[in-house]
């Protein structure tokens, strides 16, 4: 791929679109200048600025210049709909709740019309230019070494991909090819940078490694004395069924099963910091009251400590003491038996903490102590992590993060009692999928989703 082209592209556009933004401004300025006293102008310059700050925050949290996004027109053009969407919605709740009543209507409605219209303009832009480049000279030829299943994929993703690359065809000797391909079969293995160079290769894949054929290394010699790039593509499906991940240490390659944001320094330090703010809200603003109004009606329902402290599995399975609202009779199953619908151990306050998940609220402290953080998989028994580890495929996997207070899979439905193998192994999919993904805003957009799910009801929670 052309990491030169998608670099400038990326910078093009965020500069285009910035823009665009502030000229639809300048010429809804120009248009109602008349309108616009002098002490109204500020107002004015703030809207701008509001306007120019919403688009790019909303851009950044909707990943609208990545390179993913920017490769496939429909996808950019989706998400640049959405950030539309997000930005005049962020600024009119702006516009409503700071009574910017002095902005007016018609330079408003104006100025989003405006707006649009520019970024249809530059996308058509975008849409030109990508094109060109791919019908131009800049597209790069490739020769894939070998017909095999890595090579039809390969082959298939250039296909997917839909820029910057031509495959021209399969090097392979003809006895091995037992099918029709979509692409011809060019030339013999040994005679594969002889081919290349007459065809004018920019680059060679081998999906045949050293390992399998020797005369591997002597093709690399080759195409590099021919000004040819040869990249080596090993097959790692006989024992791996996901996406592997490369890091080096020092000139040694080490492959790891899946990508962990937070295993970097400063995202872990950014956590932490977004929970300690947060806790320490939730416990001055909410738990202040919750304390002493739900501790007294646990206690005079059912007389005993307000709290319920029990060992769950944590990060790296150590196990931490998790705190919650008591919303049972005390019991001796408490420790191995999960609560079901209609469960007659729950109290009358229990059922209604439980069901508006009021009884989670003091693992904000487990939080402020750094057991646990808002957003991470849900803490278990010990007795489940003991049970379910031997079940189900890479429940462990979890356990490399903190515990949340809610979770991935929690604002997808999985919540509660799990009475089949299958719901959990749901779970913990999620929960992989959350260890792989992290980002500050993944997190911030599942407590939103919790909080919407919290007023909306939730019937797993019981």
């Amino acid at each position: 791929m052309n990491k030169s082209f998608l670099q400038y592209l990326q910078i093009s556009l965020v500069i285009l679109d910035v823009i665009i933004l502030n000229v639809s401004f300048l010429i809804c300025w120009t248009l109602f200048s008349e309108s616009i006293s002098y002490h109204l102008q500020k107002f004015y310059i703030e809207y701008l600025f509001s306007l120019n700050t919403f688009w790019l925050i909303a851009a950044w949290a909707s990943g609208l210049y990545i390179t993913k996004t920017m490769i496939s027109f429909e996808s950019f053009s989706r998400r640049t709909t959405r950030v539309y969407l997000i930005s005049l919605l962020s600024i009119f709740l702006y516009l409503y709740f700071f009574r910017r009543s002095e902005l007016g209507r018609l330079f408003f409605a104006s100025s989003v019309v405006a707006l649009g219209i520019g970024l249809l303009i530059n996308r058509l832009l975008y849409l030109f230019v990508l094109e060109h480049f791919k019908k131009g000279n800049h597209l790069i030829r490739v020769l894939i070494v070998g017909y095999n299943e890595v090579a039809k994929k390969l082959a298939r993703y250039f296909e997917e991909e839909g820029l910057a690359v031509e495959l021209l065809g399969f090097a392979e000797d003809a006895h091995k090819v037992k099918e029709l391909t979509h692409y011809p079969i060019l030339t013999t293995i040994d005679n594969s940078v002889e081919i290349s160079k007459l065809l004018k290769v920019d680059e060679i894949y081998s999906t045949i490694t050293p390992e399998q054929s020797k005369n591997i290394y002597n093709l690399i010699n080759k195409a590099e004395s021919e000004c040819i790039r040869f990249k080596i593509i090993p097959d790692f499906s006989l024992f791996i069924q996901s996406p592997i991940h490369i890091d080096f240490l020092r000139d040694i390659p080490i492959l790891s099963l899946r990508s962990e944001p937070l295993e970097n320094t400063a995202n872990r330090i950014k956590k932490r910091v977004f929970d300690i703010i947060v806790s320490l809200i939730g416990i001055i603003l909410i738990m202040s009251i919750l304390i002493p109004v739900i501790g007294l009606l646990i206690f005079l329902e059912s007389p005993g400590p307000i709290f319920f402290v029990q060992s769950r599995t944590g990060k790296n399975n150590r196990n931490f003491k998790c705190i919650k609202f008591r919303s049972m009779k005390i019991n001796g199953a408490a420790d191995s038996q999960q609560a079901t619908k209609d469960d007659d151990r729950i109290t009358r306050i229990g059922r209604f903490i439980r069901k508006t998940s009021i009884d989670e609220f003091p693992q904000l402290f487990n939080v402020l102590m750094g057991d646990m953080s808002i957003v991470g998989p849900r803490p278990h028994m010990i007795y489940h992590t003991e049970s379910y580890s031997k079940t189900v495929s890479q429940y462990m996997v979890r356990q490399f993060l903190k515990p949340g207070i809610t979770g991935w899979a929690q604002v997808n439905g999985f919540r509660g009692e799990t009475r089949t193998l299958d719901q959990m192994q749901q779970r913990i999919n999620h929960d992989v999928w959350y260890l792989e993904h992290w980002s500050l805003w993944l997190d911030v957009r599942i407590i939103f989703l919790t909080l919407f799910r919290l007023f909306k009801g939730d019937d797993n929670a019981y």
